[in-house]
């Protein structure tokens, strides 16, 4: 399923990439609901280009910090953002990267965010597209395990993506089915036991093959029917992120009656 040349994505212990996905056609449905998100995309890319750093986090907070993918903003996260603040109580950051920016640079972007950051607080990375290969070489190879609680990524091509093969330039050279830096952080996958969650969308026509977003490690959700884009918005893909960042969070008390309170 993947070139000769890539090393497997799947160990032993894995989810074994043949038989997966059930591979939802590419439905009038699924074109729509595709394009309505990729314009949505444009509209919010206006939105958010100076980092946004939570003022009053403390060290006992929930701080999700959100990576976009390639020419987007952090604007793009703007509906999922209002859900995570009124949802799952977290504080937000962001920053947007230019468009044409490598893994490794961005990288260091995000480690300057995280870096701003009270100790103690409880870091989550949301990556969507590029934004979630960012966030794992943030943990694997700048020190991030040390900081992270977990990372999620959002149609992230892992295995590199068909759509990269005529632009091996720039952050294309990154995102090529044969990219050395794919294939460190593959290997690399285990050595830190950050948890890891892959949200796939079986009718992704931007990671090709879509079994490319599956990181070699951690849960994997896949969605039928949605498309690359689709992710930013989707209600059971932010419902997704929201179930991860609760089961890493204490029970809450209710000081009150001294009970834990329900969630």
């Amino acid at each position: 399923m993947f070139d000769d040349a890539i090393p497997p994505l799947y160990g032993a212990d894995e989810h074994a990439a043949p038989g997966y996905f059930a591979r939802t056609p590419w439905s009038v449905r699924s074109r729509l609901t595709e394009t309505l998100a990729t314009l949505r995309e444009v509209a919010l890319m206006t939105q958010d280009i100076a980092p946004i750093v939570p003022v009053h986090a403390a060290s006992h907070d929930d701080v999700v910090v959100l990576v976009h993918g390639f020419f987007a903003s952090a604007g793009v996260f703007r509906p999922m953002r209002e859900r995570l603040v009124s949802e799952a109580q977290a504080k937000v950051a962001s920053f947007s990267h230019a468009p044409g920016a490598g893994i490794e640079r961005i990288g260091r972007s995000l480690a300057r965010l995280v870096a701003r950051i009270p100790a103690g607080c409880r870091i989550h990375l949301v990556g969507h597209s590029l934004g979630g290969l960012v966030a794992r070489w943030y943990v694997q190879e700048l020190g991030g395990h040390e900081r992270v609680t977990q990372t999620i990524s959002l149609g992230s091509p892992f295995g590199g993506t068909e759509r990269a093969r005529p632009f091996r330039f720039l952050v294309g050279a990154d995102l090529c089915r044969t990219s050395p830096l794919l294939a460190r952080l593959r290997t690399r996958a285990h050595e830190h036991a950050v948890p890891h969650m892959s949200i796939v969308a079986d009718a992704d026509r931007v990671i090709v093959p879509c079994e490319s977003a599956i990181f070699p490690r951690g849960e994997v959700t896949v969605l039928p029917g949605r498309g690359h884009n689709s992710l930013l918005f989707d209600p059971d893909s932010i419902a997704t992120v929201l179930r991860c960042i609760r089961e890493r969070q204490p029970a809450r008390v209710d000081r009150a009656v001294g009970v834990p309170e329900a969630t």
